[in-house]
């Protein structure tokens, strides 16, 4: 089953996704880092919400993102 990466709701009026630390493809567990984000001169890691593997990614380096927005897919794997 794919579980959706999504973007936290923090409270900022901009955020900007910097930099993507997994490859789709590349096997990641629950918890870990996948992403971060930038927001008024702070970064903020976004955690992968499953083990398993990501498999899309819909959002780039430098590109604006919103709170709840989908930025990618970890399709689950039983540990």
């Amino acid at each position: 089953m794919r579980k959706p990466v999504t973007m936290p709701q923090l409270h900022a009026p901009e955020a900007v996704l910097s930099v993507w630390f997994v490859a789709p493809g590349e096997r990641v567990y629950a918890g870990d880092r996948v992403l971060e984000i930038l927001i008024a001169g702070a970064t903020v890691d976004v955690s992968a919400p499953a083990t398993g593997r990501l498999v899309e990614k819909l959002a780039w380096p430098d590109q604006p993102v919103t709170p709840g927005q989908v930025l990618g897919y970890i399709e689950e794997e039983d540990v």
